[in-house]
């Protein structure tokens, strides 16, 4: 299967997604679901600078991702409570998140 082009705002979505804890699995349907771009769980994987996989990833991902997770761990007990108030699951709450952040909504 050939590697599917992936725009600067979709490696968005994925590196703040992974920084936010989703799972490759998660990601993957998530960027079908709002970019209608499939991506394997391989690609998504290789976006995260915790992973082997992710050895040639460029130091701006590098960066967004510990700036996102940086700001995903000091901001938890906020999202959590805006999660409860919308009525949706953490990981949903995350995923709209990520969504006015790049833009999407």
């Amino acid at each position: 299967m050939a590697k599917p082009k992936v725009s600067d705002e979709v490696k968005t979505y994925i590196v703040q997604a992974l920084a936010c804890f989703d799972s490759p699995s998660v990601v993957a349907a998530a960027v079908k679901k709002d970019f209608g771009l499939d991506v394997s769980r391989q690609l998504v994987e290789s976006h995260d600078p915790n992973k082997k996989a992710a050895s040639g990833l460029a130091p701006k991902w590098r960066a967004l991702f510990e700036e996102t997770r940086k700001t995903f761990l000091e901001d938890t007990g906020v999202t959590g409570i805006a999660a409860m108030a919308l009525g949706v699951s953490f990981a949903e709450a995350i995923r709209r998140i990520v969504l006015i952040i790049i833009g999407k909504v």
